[in-house]
């Protein structure tokens, strides 16, 4: 049997990569990726000459088995996205199911995510917290925010900046304008910037200033101080 490896990649600055991404990345037997052209310039900057092999969410669901039979005949096999960790939304849930069905050890190395500095740096209490992710865009987005109106945990979610406006004036209506969050954008790159206030002041600001680039919102749970 071979590993199922599950390697984090940079967000935004390429020093996020960790040793030991770059290494798993070298000695597997083939290397799966959401973008192939994201991803060999990746590869190509920490000099990293192996072959890749598409793997996203329209068609995860046929590659995985033919991964698993790799992984069955001893190959390694190291899963990467565009950025971040896999899985967390991004491509990776369904096959690591299936190699773990198939009793295939899966190693997911730690690194790079979005959700973490987002959530350590808004001065939100981070002890508790939920990860919504992407919420529906359109049918069930509303009905998602108001199961959530009760919710005592520090809340997260990763938006577009196109629909950020959007999500804040539904929060401002359904949790109260007067709520505590904190927009980060463009982590771990050059122009990353934390804007925190409260919900309607946050719809102010990016009413006056469009907010540009990957964001995330994090929102303070009810009650919370």
């Amino acid at each position: 049997m071979g590993t199922l490896y599950i390697v984090p990649t940079p967000v935004g600055n390429m020093e996020d990569m960790t040793l030991r991404a770059i290494r798993i990345l070298k000695e597997a037997d083939v290397v799966l990726a959401e973008d192939t052209r994201t991803s060999g310039i990746l590869l190509k900057h920490f000099e990293i000459k192996n072959r890749l092999l598409s793997h996203h969410k329209f068609n995860e669901h046929g590659t995985s088995a033919s991964v698993v039979e790799r992984l069955k005949a001893g190959e390694t096999v190291a899963l990467i996205s565009d950025a971040g960790t896999p899985g967390i939304s991004d491509p990776g849930f369904f096959l690591v199911r299936e190699a773990v069905r198939a009793g295939i050890e899966v190693q997911t190395l730690p690194g790079a995510t979005a959700f973490v500095p987002a959530l350590v740096s808004s001065g939100l209490p981070c002890d508790r917290f939920v990860f919504e992710g992407f919420l529906p865009q359109k049918k069930g987005r509303q009905s998602r925010i108001e199961a959530l109106r009760d919710e005592q945990r520090t809340m997260v979610f990763y938006e577009s900046p196109f629909r950020l406006l959007k999500l804040l004036q539904q929060m401002a209506e359904v949790f109260g304008p007067e709520r505590q969050a904190s927009v980060c954008r463009e982590i771990s790159k050059v122009h990353e910037e934390s804007v925190r206030g409260t919900l309607q002041e946050l719809t102010g600001h990016f009413t006056t200033t469009p907010p540009k680039g990957e964001i995330v919102v994090v929102v303070a749970g009810k009650g919370s101080s």
